[in-house]
C-alpha cells in the first residue's frame, strides 16, 4: 500500500511538471523606444491597426503560436507610437466564438490615440478563430476613416495572409480608390507562408506609399522603433542655429562702439556724444552768443592737454546753432562759435596751423529742436581730427 500511495505521489508530480507545463514564446526581449514629442510631429493623421484573429494564426511559427506573436507585435508597437493627436483604431477579423459572433470588428478607436485605452480593448482579443475574412475588414475600414479631420492615414496589417475567402487585394484597391494618395498600407507578415507573403506584398504595393514587412523584423526594441518612426513619424526641422554674437569692437576707445561711431579716430581722453563725436557741449554757449562762457574753461583746457600729448594732431573745428533764426544767420553764428574756440586753443599754446573752422548752422543737429533743452544740445563746437 505504501508502494502504491508513493507511485501515485510521482506520477502526479510528473503530471505536474511536464504535462501541465505552459509553452514558453520564443519572442525577443523588449523596451519600448519613447521617442522625444519634441523633436518630432505625426506623419499620419490617422492609423488603422487590422489584426488577424482567423484560426491559420493558432498554427505555431518558430516554437510560438502566430496568434501570441501578432499579440506581441500589436502590445510593442502600441507601447512605441508617441502619442501626438493621431486619431487611431484597431479592427480584428476571424474570431472564436468566444470573441466575437462578427466577421470583424472595431474593438477600439476611432479616437484620439492613447497607448492605455488601446491596450485595454486589444486584451478582449484572447483567441483566434474563424475564416480569414480580410477583405471584409478592409470593406468595413472605409466607413472606418470616414469624415476624420487630416489628409494622411495608414492601414496597417498583421496577419498570416493565408487568404481563405473573398479577395483582400481587390477590397484593398477600393479602399486606395476611395481615399486615393491619403491612404498607404502597411502589411507585416507573421509566418513564413509564401502565398501569404505575396498577398501582403501586393496589397503594400497599392497606392504606392506603404511596404511590407515581417514579424520577425519588429520584435525587437530597435526593429520596431526603425519601423513606427519610418510610418508614423517626421522629425522636426532643426531649430537655426543662433546667430553668431558679433564682436562688438571699438576701435578708437572712446566708448563708443565702431558701428554706431559717427566719428570714428578720436584721440583717447576726448569727450564725446552718443554719436562718438568729440563735443564742446552746450555749456559753451548761450543763444544767440558766440562767446565762451567762463564755467566752459576746464573743458577747453582738457582740449589744450589732448594737443600736447598727440603732437602731430590737427583738428577741424566745426561749429552748430539751434534752428532760431535765418539759415544765414545761423551759418555766421556757428562759425563765430568755431572760431571762438581756436582763439581760446591759441591763447594756451596750441599751434594756430593745427587748427581750421567751419560753420554748419542748423543743418547738422544731433537731436530735435522743439524744446528749450533740445536746442542747447544743438548749439556746440564739435572737433574733427584731420589725417
Amino acid at each position: 500500500m505504501k508502494f502504491f500511495s508513493k507511485s501515485v505521489f510521482l506520477l502526479i508530480a510528473f503530471l505536474f511538471l511536464f504535462g501541465c507545463a505552459v509553452p514558453q514564446m520564443n519572442l525577443p526581449p523588449f523596451e519600448a523606444v519613447k521617442f522625444d514629442k519634441n523633436l518630432y510631429t505625426s506623419k499620419v493623421d490617422n492609423f488603422l491597426i487590422v489584426f488577424d484573429a482567423s484560426s491559420s494564426m493558432y498554427e505555431n511559427y518558430g516554437g510560438t503560436k502566430k496568434f501570441n506573436i501578432a499579440q506581441a507585435l500589436v502590445e510593442r508597437m502600441n507601447q512605441t507610437i508617441p502619442e501626438l493627436g493621431q486619431t487611431a483604431g484597431l479592427r480584428s477579423f476571424g474570431h472564436s466564438p468566444a470573441v466575437s459572433s462578427k466577421q470583424t470588428e472595431l474593438f477600439y478607436g476611432m479616437e484620439k490615440f492613447s497607448s492605455k485605452n488601446l491596450a485595454d480593448k486589444f486584451k478582449k482579443i484572447t483567441e483566434p478563430g474563424g475564416t480569414t475574412p480580410l477583405y471584409s475588414a478592409l470593406d468595413t475600414a472605409r466607413a472606418d476613416l470616414k469624415g476624420l479631420s487630416g489628409k494622411t492615414n495608414a492601414v496597417i496589417i498583421i496577419s498570416d495572409g493565408l487568404e481563405t475567402d473573398g479577395n483582400a487585394a481587390a477590397a484593398a484597391k477600393a479602399l486606395n480608390a476611395a481615399y486615393g494618395d491619403a491612404i498607404c498600407f502597411y502589411t507585416i507578415l507573421v509566418g513564413n507562408s509564401a502565398p501569404g507573403e505575396a498577398l501582403l506584398k501586393e496589397i503594400a504595393k497599392i497606392g504606392g506609399c506603404g511596404f511590407a514587412s515581417k514579424a520577425d523584423e519588429l520584435m525587437t526594441s530597435a526593429g520596431m522603433a526603425a519601423f513606427v518612426e519610418k510610418v508614423f513619424l517626421t522629425k522636426k526641422p532643426a531649430p537655426a542655429p543662433a546667430p553668431a554674437v558679433k564682436q562688438r569692437v571699438d576701435s578708437d576707445g572712446d566708448g563708443v562702439y565702431d558701428e554706431d561711431d559717427k566719428c570714428p579716430g578720436t584721440p583717447k581722453g576726448a569727450r564725446v556724444n552718443a554719436q562718438g563725436c568729440w563735443v564742446l557741449s552746450h555749456v559753451l554757449f548761450d543763444f544767440d552768443k558766440a562767446e565762451i562762457k567762463p564755467m566752459a574753461y576746464p573743458l577747453l583746457d582738457e582740449v589744450v592737454a589732448i594737443f600736447g600729448k598727440n603732437p602731430g594732431m590737427k583738428v577741424d573745428l566745426q561749429g552748430h546753432c539751434d534752428n532760431i533764426g535765418t539759415p544765414e544767420y545761423n551759418l555766421g553764428l556757428s562759425l563765430k562759435r568755431a572760431n571762438a574756440v581756436k582763439k581760446y586753443l591759441v591763447s594756451k599754446g596750441v599751434a594756430e596751423n593745427r587748427l581750421t573752422t567751419q560753420g554748419f548752422g542748423f543743418s547738422k543737429p544731433v537731436g530735435p529742436n522743439t524744446t528749450p533743452e533740445e536746442r542747447s544740445l544743438n548749439r556746440r563746437v564739435e572737433l574733427q581730427p584731420m589725417n
